[in-house]
Protein backbone atom coordinates (compact mmCIF):
# COMPACT_ATOMS: atom_id res chain seq x y z
CA UNK A 1 0.00 0.00 0.00
CA UNK A 2 1.06 3.52 -1.07
CA UNK A 3 2.79 5.39 2.45
CA UNK A 4 0.64 8.74 1.82
CA UNK A 5 -2.43 6.62 2.01
CA UNK A 6 -1.21 4.38 4.69
CA UNK A 7 0.15 6.80 7.63
CA UNK A 8 -2.87 9.35 7.06
CA UNK A 9 -5.03 6.40 8.19
CA UNK A 10 -3.28 5.04 10.99
CA UNK A 11 -3.30 8.35 12.56
CA UNK A 12 -7.31 8.51 12.03
CA UNK A 13 -8.13 4.77 13.54
CA UNK A 14 -5.84 6.32 16.65
CA UNK A 15 -7.46 9.07 17.21
CA UNK A 16 -10.72 7.59 16.83
CA UNK A 17 -9.32 4.53 19.35
CA UNK A 18 -8.57 7.41 21.92
CA UNK A 19 -11.80 9.39 21.38
CA UNK A 20 -13.28 6.02 22.95
CA UNK A 21 -10.80 5.60 25.30
CA UNK A 22 -11.91 9.20 26.91
CA UNK A 23 -15.70 8.11 25.97
CA UNK A 24 -15.86 5.36 28.01
CA UNK A 25 -13.73 6.65 31.14
CA UNK A 26 -15.16 9.92 31.91
CA UNK A 27 -15.65 11.26 35.24
CA UNK A 28 -18.89 12.02 37.35
CA UNK A 29 -18.33 16.15 37.69
CA UNK A 30 -21.34 17.32 40.67
CA UNK A 31 -22.69 20.70 39.61
CA UNK A 32 -22.38 23.11 42.78
CA UNK A 33 -25.69 24.49 44.47
CA UNK A 34 -26.71 27.99 42.92
CA UNK A 35 -26.48 30.64 45.64
CA UNK A 36 -27.52 34.32 44.53
CA UNK A 37 -26.10 37.10 45.43
CA UNK A 38 -27.59 38.95 48.23
CA UNK A 39 -26.80 42.97 47.84
CA UNK A 40 -25.63 45.07 51.07
CA UNK A 41 -27.62 48.51 51.42
CA UNK A 42 -27.44 51.38 54.12
CA UNK A 43 -30.54 51.68 55.94
CA UNK A 44 -31.91 54.02 58.56
CA UNK A 45 -34.61 53.51 60.70
CA UNK A 46 -37.21 56.08 61.06
CA UNK A 47 -38.19 58.43 64.07
CA UNK A 48 -40.56 60.63 64.01
CA UNK A 49 -39.32 64.48 65.67
CA UNK A 50 -40.63 68.07 66.80
CA UNK A 51 -39.40 70.29 63.60
CA UNK A 52 -39.32 73.86 63.16
CA UNK A 53 -39.78 74.74 59.38
CA UNK A 54 -36.66 77.25 58.59
CA UNK A 55 -36.43 79.80 56.50
CA UNK A 56 -33.32 81.38 54.86
CA UNK A 57 -32.84 84.45 53.92
CA UNK A 58 -30.18 87.05 53.78
CA UNK A 59 -29.85 90.94 53.58
CA UNK A 60 -28.14 94.45 54.69
CA UNK A 61 -28.12 95.81 57.76
CA UNK A 62 -30.16 99.20 58.29
CA UNK A 63 -31.07 101.60 60.83
CA UNK A 64 -34.60 101.43 62.32
CA UNK A 65 -34.78 105.47 62.89
CA UNK A 66 -32.75 107.85 60.83
CA UNK A 67 -33.03 111.39 60.71
CA UNK A 68 -31.44 114.10 59.05
CA UNK A 69 -29.90 117.08 61.43
CA UNK A 70 -31.26 120.31 60.01
CA UNK A 71 -31.03 123.77 62.24
CA UNK A 72 -34.05 125.45 62.67
CA UNK A 73 -32.62 128.88 63.16
CA UNK A 74 -30.21 130.63 60.74
CA UNK A 75 -26.53 132.06 61.79
CA UNK A 76 -22.87 130.99 62.23
CA UNK A 77 -21.93 128.38 63.96
CA UNK A 78 -19.44 128.91 66.54
CA UNK A 79 -19.13 125.49 68.31
CA UNK A 80 -19.24 121.61 67.55
CA UNK A 81 -19.58 118.33 69.48
CA UNK A 82 -16.58 116.24 69.15
CA UNK A 83 -19.38 113.07 68.80
CA UNK A 84 -20.49 115.30 65.39
CA UNK A 85 -18.02 113.84 63.62
CA UNK A 86 -18.63 110.57 60.75
CA UNK A 87 -19.10 107.73 63.36
CA UNK A 88 -19.46 109.74 66.12
CA UNK A 89 -21.25 108.41 69.05
CA UNK A 90 -23.80 110.04 71.23
CA UNK A 91 -26.65 110.31 74.00
CA UNK A 92 -30.24 111.56 73.79
CA UNK A 93 -30.43 115.22 74.45
CA UNK A 94 -26.56 115.55 74.14
CA UNK A 95 -25.60 119.46 72.06
CA UNK A 96 -24.50 118.47 68.86
CA UNK A 97 -23.91 121.87 67.71
CA UNK A 98 -24.40 125.59 68.28
CA UNK A 99 -24.87 128.82 66.65
CA UNK A 100 -24.46 132.16 67.29
CA UNK A 101 -27.16 133.32 69.86
CA UNK A 102 -26.03 137.18 70.11
CA UNK A 103 -28.79 138.27 67.37
CA UNK A 104 -31.61 136.45 69.09
CA UNK A 105 -30.44 137.56 73.10
CA UNK A 106 -31.34 140.80 71.52
CA UNK A 107 -34.97 139.53 70.25
CA UNK A 108 -35.41 138.32 73.52
CA UNK A 109 -34.73 141.75 74.98
CA UNK A 110 -36.66 143.34 72.48
CA UNK A 111 -39.83 141.17 72.95
CA UNK A 112 -39.67 141.23 76.81
CA UNK A 113 -39.73 145.32 76.18
CA UNK A 114 -42.70 145.19 73.94
CA UNK A 115 -44.41 142.74 76.21
CA UNK A 116 -43.41 145.09 79.58
CA UNK A 117 -44.79 147.94 77.16
CA UNK A 118 -48.33 145.81 76.37
CA UNK A 119 -49.08 144.79 80.06
CA UNK A 120 -48.52 148.53 80.58
CA UNK A 121 -51.13 149.68 78.25
CA UNK A 122 -53.27 146.65 78.73
CA UNK A 123 -53.64 147.94 82.85
CA UNK A 124 -54.48 151.11 82.22
CA UNK A 125 -56.58 150.49 79.49
CA UNK A 126 -58.61 148.21 81.65
CA UNK A 127 -58.73 150.88 84.19
CA UNK A 128 -59.78 153.23 81.97
CA UNK A 129 -63.15 150.67 81.19
CA UNK A 130 -63.45 150.46 84.73
CA UNK A 131 -64.13 154.46 85.42
CA UNK A 132 -65.87 154.93 82.60
CA UNK A 133 -68.19 151.95 83.70
CA UNK A 134 -68.77 153.11 86.95
CA UNK A 135 -69.98 157.01 85.43
CA UNK A 136 -71.67 155.56 82.84
CA UNK A 137 -73.90 154.13 85.33
CA UNK A 138 -74.30 157.11 87.23
CA UNK A 139 -75.27 158.86 83.87
CA UNK A 140 -72.11 161.13 83.95
CA UNK A 141 -70.21 159.45 80.84
CA UNK A 142 -72.18 158.91 77.54
CA UNK A 143 -72.81 155.57 75.96
CA UNK A 144 -69.71 156.74 73.47
CA UNK A 145 -66.97 157.63 75.85
CA UNK A 146 -67.97 153.61 77.07
CA UNK A 147 -68.06 151.97 73.69
CA UNK A 148 -64.56 153.75 72.66
CA UNK A 149 -62.96 152.70 76.04
CA UNK A 150 -63.95 149.02 75.41
CA UNK A 151 -62.85 149.01 72.02
CA UNK A 152 -59.41 150.54 73.25
CA UNK A 153 -59.43 147.80 76.10
CA UNK A 154 -60.14 145.46 73.60
CA UNK A 155 -57.23 146.45 71.40
CA UNK A 156 -54.67 146.60 74.00
CA UNK A 157 -55.27 142.97 75.07
CA UNK A 158 -54.62 141.81 71.52
CA UNK A 159 -51.80 143.76 71.90
CA UNK A 160 -50.81 141.95 74.99
CA UNK A 161 -51.67 138.84 73.71
CA UNK A 162 -49.30 138.86 70.68
CA UNK A 163 -46.31 140.40 72.72
CA UNK A 164 -46.52 137.31 75.03
CA UNK A 165 -46.55 135.08 71.74
CA UNK A 166 -43.44 137.24 69.80
CA UNK A 167 -41.66 136.14 73.55
CA UNK A 168 -41.97 132.83 73.12
CA UNK A 169 -40.96 132.65 69.74
CA UNK A 170 -38.41 134.55 70.47
CA UNK A 171 -37.17 132.32 73.73
CA UNK A 172 -37.61 128.86 71.51
CA UNK A 173 -35.81 130.42 68.33
CA UNK A 174 -32.88 131.53 71.75
CA UNK A 175 -33.38 127.66 72.64
CA UNK A 176 -32.83 126.40 68.94
CA UNK A 177 -29.29 127.93 68.65
CA UNK A 178 -28.27 124.15 70.36
CA UNK A 179 -29.38 121.25 68.39
CA UNK A 180 -29.33 118.44 70.72
CA UNK A 181 -29.22 114.72 69.90
CA UNK A 182 -32.84 113.36 69.07
CA UNK A 183 -32.02 109.85 70.67
CA UNK A 184 -28.69 107.88 71.39
CA UNK A 185 -27.00 106.91 67.63
CA UNK A 186 -24.36 107.36 66.11
CA UNK A 187 -23.28 109.94 63.22
CA UNK A 188 -23.58 108.49 59.76
CA UNK A 189 -22.51 111.52 57.84
CA UNK A 190 -21.73 115.37 58.59
CA UNK A 191 -21.29 118.10 56.94
CA UNK A 192 -20.88 121.05 58.27
CA UNK A 193 -17.51 123.36 60.63
CA UNK A 194 -17.02 126.33 63.00
CA UNK A 195 -17.81 129.13 61.24
CA UNK A 196 -19.90 128.13 58.57
CA UNK A 197 -23.12 129.99 57.85
CA UNK A 198 -25.92 127.71 58.17
CA UNK A 199 -29.85 128.65 57.04
CA UNK A 200 -33.02 127.21 58.62
CA UNK A 201 -33.75 123.95 56.67
CA UNK A 202 -30.18 123.15 55.41
CA UNK A 203 -29.19 119.32 56.27
CA UNK A 204 -26.18 119.45 58.15
CA UNK A 205 -25.67 115.55 58.80
CA UNK A 206 -27.13 112.19 59.30
CA UNK A 207 -27.42 110.36 62.38
CA UNK A 208 -29.49 106.89 63.46
CA UNK A 209 -30.55 105.01 66.08
CA UNK A 210 -28.62 102.73 68.01
CA UNK A 211 -31.35 101.12 70.23
CA UNK A 212 -33.05 98.84 67.49
CA UNK A 213 -31.54 97.94 63.67
CA UNK A 214 -33.26 96.32 60.49
CA UNK A 215 -32.74 93.34 57.72
CA UNK A 216 -34.65 93.38 55.09
CA UNK A 217 -35.05 90.13 54.04
CA UNK A 218 -36.01 88.21 50.79
CA UNK A 219 -38.73 85.20 51.30
CA UNK A 220 -40.09 83.23 48.42
CA UNK A 221 -43.77 82.85 48.08
CA UNK A 222 -43.62 79.33 48.42
CA UNK A 223 -41.71 79.59 51.66
CA UNK A 224 -44.72 81.65 53.15
CA UNK A 225 -46.24 79.09 54.30
CA UNK A 226 -43.51 77.74 56.47
CA UNK A 227 -43.58 81.11 58.00
CA UNK A 228 -46.96 79.59 59.88
CA UNK A 229 -48.48 82.91 59.00
CA UNK A 230 -52.40 83.84 57.97
CA UNK A 231 -51.94 84.31 54.20
CA UNK A 232 -53.33 87.88 54.17
CA UNK A 233 -50.63 88.71 56.55
CA UNK A 234 -48.95 92.32 55.42
CA UNK A 235 -47.39 95.45 57.56
CA UNK A 236 -47.19 94.78 60.78
CA UNK A 237 -47.08 91.49 62.73
CA UNK A 238 -48.94 90.87 65.53
CA UNK A 239 -46.42 90.25 68.51
CA UNK A 240 -47.69 86.93 69.89
CA UNK A 241 -47.17 85.70 65.65
CA UNK A 242 -43.92 87.31 65.14
CA UNK A 243 -41.54 84.53 64.13
CA UNK A 244 -38.04 84.57 65.79
CA UNK A 245 -34.96 85.77 63.57
CA UNK A 246 -31.23 84.17 64.48
CA UNK A 247 -28.81 86.49 62.19
CA UNK A 248 -25.44 85.65 61.89
CA UNK A 249 -22.24 87.36 60.51
CA UNK A 250 -18.72 86.50 59.73
CA UNK A 251 -15.81 88.61 61.34
CA UNK A 252 -12.61 86.89 60.22
CA UNK A 253 -12.90 83.17 61.40
CA UNK A 254 -15.36 84.31 63.93
CA UNK A 255 -18.93 83.91 63.42
CA UNK A 256 -21.62 86.21 65.88
CA UNK A 257 -24.73 85.66 66.52
CA UNK A 258 -27.49 88.34 67.02
CA UNK A 259 -31.83 87.23 68.21
CA UNK A 260 -34.27 89.55 66.56
CA UNK A 261 -38.09 88.97 65.29
CA UNK A 262 -40.02 89.31 62.08
CA UNK A 263 -41.81 92.55 62.59
CA UNK A 264 -43.54 93.29 59.43
CA UNK A 265 -44.00 92.13 55.79
CA UNK A 266 -44.08 94.81 52.87
CA UNK A 267 -47.47 94.98 50.72
CA UNK A 268 -46.41 93.71 47.72
CA UNK A 269 -44.56 91.10 45.68
CA UNK A 270 -41.16 92.52 44.38
CA UNK A 271 -42.09 92.20 40.15
CA UNK A 272 -38.56 91.32 39.38
CA UNK A 273 -37.45 88.28 41.66
CA UNK A 274 -40.76 87.70 42.57
CA UNK A 275 -39.60 87.79 46.16
CA UNK A 276 -41.53 89.22 49.06
CA UNK A 277 -39.40 91.42 51.59
CA UNK A 278 -40.04 91.07 55.44
CA UNK A 279 -38.65 93.02 57.53
CA UNK A 280 -36.23 91.65 61.05
CA UNK A 281 -35.89 93.78 63.79
CA UNK A 282 -32.85 93.15 65.91
CA UNK A 283 -32.48 95.45 69.49
CA UNK A 284 -28.69 96.15 69.82
CA UNK A 285 -27.24 95.07 73.20
CA UNK A 286 -23.95 95.59 73.23
CA UNK A 287 -21.53 92.86 75.60
CA UNK A 288 -18.00 91.38 75.61
CA UNK A 289 -19.00 88.54 73.85
CA UNK A 290 -21.15 90.45 71.16
CA UNK A 291 -20.79 93.58 69.77
CA UNK A 292 -23.12 96.15 67.79
CA UNK A 293 -24.18 94.96 64.67
CA UNK A 294 -23.13 97.54 61.76
CA UNK A 295 -25.13 99.43 60.03
CA UNK A 296 -24.29 98.34 56.16
CA UNK A 297 -23.35 94.64 57.19
CA UNK A 298 -24.33 91.92 55.29
CA UNK A 299 -25.79 88.92 56.85
CA UNK A 300 -27.39 85.62 56.71
CA UNK A 301 -30.42 85.28 58.44
CA UNK A 302 -32.54 82.28 59.99
CA UNK A 303 -36.61 82.67 60.12
CA UNK A 304 -37.87 79.97 62.29
CA UNK A 305 -41.53 79.20 61.12
CA UNK A 306 -44.26 76.85 62.08
CA UNK A 307 -43.54 73.79 64.34
CA UNK A 308 -44.22 70.00 62.89
CA UNK A 309 -44.93 67.81 65.47
CA UNK A 310 -44.84 64.33 63.50
CA UNK A 311 -41.83 64.79 61.18
CA UNK A 312 -39.56 62.77 59.62
CA UNK A 313 -35.84 63.68 58.50
CA UNK A 314 -34.61 61.42 55.85
CA UNK A 315 -30.91 62.05 53.89
CA UNK A 316 -31.72 63.43 50.41
CA UNK A 317 -30.53 60.13 48.75
CA UNK A 318 -33.53 58.08 50.25
CA UNK A 319 -35.86 59.48 47.99
CA UNK A 320 -36.73 58.42 44.43
CA UNK A 321 -38.37 59.67 41.61
CA UNK A 322 -42.28 59.94 42.44
CA UNK A 323 -42.52 60.79 46.36
CA UNK A 324 -41.28 56.43 47.04
CA UNK A 325 -38.80 55.80 48.88
CA UNK A 326 -37.41 52.02 48.98
CA UNK A 327 -38.12 50.27 53.24
CA UNK A 328 -37.15 47.20 53.89
CA UNK A 329 -39.29 44.61 55.71
CA UNK A 330 -38.42 42.33 58.78
CA UNK A 331 -37.46 39.70 56.38
CA UNK A 332 -34.95 42.01 54.50
CA UNK A 333 -36.84 42.42 51.50
CA UNK A 334 -37.46 46.02 49.45
CA UNK A 335 -40.46 47.36 48.97
CA UNK A 336 -42.29 50.85 47.32
CA UNK A 337 -43.47 53.07 49.52
CA UNK A 338 -45.33 56.45 48.34
CA UNK A 339 -44.39 58.95 50.62
CA UNK A 340 -45.94 62.95 51.64
CA UNK A 341 -43.19 65.11 51.10
CA UNK A 342 -43.41 68.15 53.46
CA UNK A 343 -40.05 69.96 52.16
CA UNK A 344 -36.87 69.17 50.22
CA UNK A 345 -33.89 70.78 51.77
CA UNK A 346 -30.42 71.00 50.82
CA UNK A 347 -29.11 67.51 52.21
CA UNK A 348 -32.38 66.02 53.82
CA UNK A 349 -35.97 65.91 53.11
CA UNK A 350 -39.01 66.17 55.62
CA UNK A 351 -41.69 63.24 55.15
CA UNK A 352 -45.11 64.16 56.83
CA UNK A 353 -46.68 61.25 56.33
CA UNK A 354 -46.21 57.37 54.56
CA UNK A 355 -43.61 56.07 57.01
CA UNK A 356 -44.02 54.72 60.63
CA UNK A 357 -41.85 55.10 63.54
CA UNK A 358 -38.97 52.24 63.66
CA UNK A 359 -39.22 51.71 59.89
CA UNK A 360 -35.75 51.08 58.02
CA UNK A 361 -35.50 52.70 54.58
CA UNK A 362 -33.13 52.31 51.90
CA UNK A 363 -30.69 55.66 51.57
CA UNK A 364 -28.05 53.27 48.90
CA UNK A 365 -28.09 54.46 45.27
CA UNK A 366 -29.61 51.46 43.23
CA UNK A 367 -29.65 51.45 39.61
CA UNK A 368 -32.19 48.08 39.56
CA UNK A 369 -34.54 47.49 42.43
CA UNK A 370 -37.24 44.37 41.92
CA UNK A 371 -40.26 44.84 44.79
CA UNK A 372 -39.72 42.05 47.10
CA UNK A 373 -35.68 41.59 46.38
CA UNK A 374 -33.68 40.46 49.22
CA UNK A 375 -30.99 42.59 50.78
CA UNK A 376 -28.67 42.72 53.35
CA UNK A 377 -29.09 45.84 55.59
CA UNK A 378 -26.62 47.64 57.15
CA UNK A 379 -28.13 50.28 59.77
CA UNK A 380 -26.44 53.11 60.06
CA UNK A 381 -26.23 55.45 63.51
CA UNK A 382 -28.99 57.79 63.74
CA UNK A 383 -27.41 61.44 63.78
CA UNK A 384 -27.57 63.83 66.35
Amino acid sequence: MNKKVLYPLLLLVAGLLFALLLAVNKREVAPDPYEPIVPTVRVVRVQTVVEHLTVSSQGTVQPRSQSELIPEVTGRVVWISPSLVNGGAFRKDDVLLRIDDADYLTLVARSEAALMRAESEHSHASDELKRLTSLHKQQLASAQLLDDARQGAQVKEANLREARAALEQARRDLSRTQLPAPFDGLVRSEHVDVGQFVTRGQAIGTVYATDFVEVRLPISADQLAYLGLPISTRGQIDAPLRPPVTVAADFGETRLLWEGQLVRLEAQVDEQSRMVYGVARLRLEESDDTPLLPVGMFVHADIRGRKVDDAIRLPRSAMRDDNEVLVVDAQNRLHFRQISLLRLEHDDILVSAGLKDGELVCISPMQTVVEGMLVKPVILPAEK
